[in-house]
């Protein structure tokens, strides 16, 4: 029985043309030029008539036989659907692609999630991971606020004079735990290329530290629960020591934040005792303080040691700690009229610091 008419050639209509090279290309309009037809240009070269004909087109009215931009599909989203949508997320920035999706589809437009993130970062909006900051009430606010200006016309000289503290977490494996590893295929288990975790967390130790514009004080771990009289405690041991060690101009300023710890009676009458002078300080702004930003240093610098266990940890913290140069606390300190301008321009709510 014969099947030869169901059969199908190599040569299939189905099949994709292949695009004529750049010279071929030439060729045509150069055979062209000297008068020759479409047909027998076709014929000298192999190509289709209909295909010389384009070229020779495409020649006539753009002077180029180079393949043009192509304008691409159009946009599934129309210029009034794309304002709607950015009005959207201009309003609140937490709203989901769903409910896009959902907000055009009433319109009468039918789109995917994947459309609208396309659309949006061609408005230059792309979806980013809420930074966690401190909750600030409108009390907060005016409190900043009134910080901020009260002290803009501060000198450099004034802020060089402030011995700024702060308490913080350093948790075993915290920031380990997003790092990433350059490693080659199937070697994700060798202990080079993982990170190791316990459950809940593995622990973490407390610190207090200081510092001032000519480097940082002492840091201490705080190993029970700290009360008003071991924070006084550690004023008296570790602040004083510091001020002298650092050479504190006199009529230095002491900084610490509004913890119930800091501002118990009893640590103010210490503090009135001591003749310290205190800045005065508004509540949720750790952002003012740039004792913080040494903090995420001193965290980062520990983390890529990999402590294994919490005496690793202190010690690996003190080691790190003394290696800070005063230049870092120094640079952190000339620049502090930009946290307050921030702070005036942000209309007291969180900065970038």
């Amino acid at each position: 029985m014969s099947t030869a008419s169901n059969s199908q050639t190599p040569n299939s209509t189905m099949a994709k043309t292949k695009e004529l090279s750049k010279d071929t290309r030439k060729r045509i309009v150069d055979l062209y030029q000297t008068g020759k037809s479409e047909s027998t240009i076709g014929k000298q070269l192999g190509v289709k008539k209909s295909t010389v004909g384009a070229i020779i087109r495409k020649w006539k009215a753009y002077k180029t036989t180079d393949n043009l931009p192509r304008s691409g599909a159009p946009r599934k989203i129309s210029s009034r659907g794309v304002k709607m949508i950015m009005r959207t997320v201009s309003k609140n920035p937490r709203t989901t692609r769903g409910d896009l999706v959902n907000d055009l589809q009433r319109a009468g437009t039918t789109v995917t999630k994947v459309t609208i993130s396309n659309t949006l970062q061609r408005q230059g909006i792309k979806s980013c991971s809420a930074r966690r900051v401190p909750l600030l009430k409108p009390v907060h606010v005016q409190a900043r606020l009134k910080f901020a200006r009260e002290h803009m016309d501060d000198t450099a000289e004034d802020w060089e004079n402030v011995m700024w503290s702060d308490e913080t977490k350093v948790e075993l494996f915290g920031i380990n735990s997003t790092r990433c590893v350059w490693r080659k295929k199937n070697t994700e288990l060798h202990p080079k290329n993982t990170i190791p975790t316990v459950k809940h967390g593995g622990g973490n130790i407390m610190l207090w530290g200081c510092i001032s514009a000519k480097g940082t004080g002492r840091l201490i771990r705080v190993k029970d629960r700290m009360n008003g009289a071991m924070y006084r405690e550690i004023l008296s041991q570790n602040l004083l020591p510091s001020v002298r060690a650092l050479k504190m101009k006199r009529g230095w300023v002491f900084q610490h934040d509004n913890d119930p710890k800091h501002t118990a009676r009893a640590t103010k009458e210490w503090l009135r005792k001591k003749h310290l002078k205190v800045l005065e300080w508004p509540s949720q702004s750790p952002d003012l303080n740039p004792k913080e930003n040494l903090w995420r240093e001193l965290k980062v610098h520990v983390a890529r040691r990999q402590p294994q266990n919490i005496t690793a940890l202190e010690r690996i913290c003190m080691e790190e700690w003394a290696k800070i140069p005063a230049t870092v606390c120094a640079n952190l300190v000339k620049t502090y009229s930009n946290r307050l301008t921030s702070v005036i321009a942000n209309k007291g709510y969180v900065t970038k610091y």
